[in-house]
């Protein structure tokens, strides 16, 4: 099995530490070549510190972006990614705290404004999840949490952002495949995502005669550290493995998905979502 496809056993608390994971995650892409696809715009990632959030982020860079990541407190793994975007040559601005709470969205929005002076792209992929053998284990907590962080939050940051966001603007949102094909252990996460389907779906049609488009991404089994606080050490072992190309992706592997859905190579859509998941067919 290659890189990709075997990992060792280890294991993290919430919310997952990217510069502690064996091997660290491939986020910068060092394969892609930027063309200037975003120049002068300013992007809004959640959960831009790490995983899928921070190669998205850097490869926004290339193309030109300046960008403003959200986190929660994983502030190293933010700072390295703010210093991949800085080589980049574009500036970025860390903005910590929970996107569960409407208030703090708010205050995130205002932030970019007030450093960079507009907002062209919103990226919601900030993601929870915490895996439940059977449905009894999952408490009241677990559901509020799950859904606080991965559909109300992207709710919360719409909402304040579209307040300032004109034509041409983009919204992308990250779901998973879980949304298409469910997940036994997974139910009140893979409930959200499909949520988010269907949010990215109504969101394309309420603002597409504004000139601002709406799409999404549907990842699959990618190395971040959600897997290694989420998962136990003998599951992260094998992790990817029943992709039908047999490994787990990288973030650098989706982060391209991203640049396509903001730049106006994408300019004929809206409302679909993007598959980057190792093989698998989930028509929809």
């Amino acid at each position: 099995m290659n890189e990709y496809g075997h990992f060792p056993e280890q294991n993290q608390e919430k919310p997952g530490k990217e510069y502690k994971m064996e091997p660290l995650p491939l986020i910068k892409g060092e394969w892609y070549k930027g063309s200037g696809k975003l120049s002068g715009k300013i992007a809004l990632v959640t959960g831009g510190d790490s995983g899928i959030g921070s190669a998205v982020s850097i490869f926004f860079a290339r193309e030109g972006a300046s960008v403003s990541i959200v986190y929660y407190n994983e502030h190293k793994d933010a700072q390295n990614t703010q210093r991949m975007i800085e080589e980049e040559g574009q500036k970025c601005l860390l903005i910590p705290g929970n996107v569960g709470d409407p208030e703090f969205c708010a205050e995130a929005v205002e932030k970019t404004l007030a450093e960079f002076g507009h907002v062209d792209i919103l990226v919601n992929n900030a993601g929870y999840q915490n895996p439940h053998k059977n449905m009894e284990n999952i408490t009241d907590q677990d559901i509020e949490t799950t859904f606080r962080t991965n559909i109300f939050s992207y709710f919360y940051m719409t909402r304040a952002a579209l307040k300032h966001m004109r034509e041409g603007a983009a919204i992308i949102n990250t779901a998973s495949v879980t949304a298409y094909e469910g997940h036994p252990t997974l139910l009140d996460y893979a409930a959200t995502k499909g949520a988010i389907v269907a949010f990215t779906r109504s969101l394309s049609l309420s603002l597409i005669k504004q000139g601002i488009r709406v799409n999404g991404v549907a990842p699959g089994p990618i190395w971040t550290p959600l897997i290694i606080s989420g998962f136990s050490p003998e599951k992260v072992k094998t992790f990817g493995q029943k992709s039908p190309m047999g490994r787990a992706g990288h973030p650098e592997e989706v982060a391209a998905s991203y640049v396509f859905l903001a730049s106006r190579d994408s300019s004929y859509m809206s409302g679909q979502m993007l598959h980057p998941n190792g093989g698998t067919i989930v028509n929809g």
